[in-house]
């Protein structure tokens, strides 16, 4: 099987550095050409089949990467982002060491949630439980399969296939479109490009 799983174009929040998280947010103009150029550059790839988060931001990513070819588009909400809850859509320009959402990209694995939040490890279990049931799917071992995410819950996803996880974001966020291609025979994964752009 081969896995090429990619986080979502760019959004408005993005830009104005918002956070998302389970907020439902669509691409915007240039995450709409971010997606666009990479489904260009993938066109000889022969996709099987795309699974995406159901937030429009993935799902619209995945259709545009996909163009004019006829591959089913499934959603699961494993792949969901991450929720910030009481968080979610406050602008963060500049994060003070104090304030909770610090540790979040200072150090994953201690971010305490803020209210109706999940953390490191919520996320972990579900995209590991998602990431299990793909690789082991009888029905999938010789299929190129499209997953469409978000820039923490590919983090997650992809815990497995890191070397070093003791550094959760794997030297910072994936950008926007970026992709990783992963090789999966007989239960082993091999990671073959990461966070690859192409644009």
């Amino acid at each position: 099987m081969l896995l090429y799983v990619i986080r979502h174009g760019e959004t408005a929040w993005n830009v104005l550095r918002k956070i998302q998280g389970s907020a439902d947010i669509p691409l915007n103009e240039n995450g709409i050409r971010l997606a666009k150029v990479t489904g260009e550059k993938l066109k000889d790839v022969s996709f099987d089949l795309a699974i995406s988060s159901p937030l429009q931001r993935a799902y619209q990513t995945a259709e545009l990467v996909l163009g004019n070819r006829n591959i089913p588009i499934k959603t699961d909400a494993r792949i969901q982002e991450i929720s910030f809850g009481d968080l979610e859509g406050v602008q963060m320009l500049h994060v003070n060491p104090a304030h909770p959402f610090y540790n979040f990209f200072a150090d994953a694995y201690h971010y305490i949630p803020a209210r109706n939040g999940e953390s490191i490890y919520d996320i972990c279990e579900r995209t590991k439980e998602f990431y299990d049931e793909l690789i082991d799917s009888s029905d999938l071992q010789d299929k190129t399969v499209l997953v469409a995410t978000h820039g923490c819950a590919l983090r997650a996803l992809l815990q497995p296939v890191y070397e070093d996880i003791s550094d959760f974001w794997q030297g910072g966020v994936c950008p926007n479109c970026g992709v990783s291609i992963i090789e999966t025979k007989g239960g082993k994964s091999t990671l073959l490009e990461k966070d690859k752009i192409y644009y």
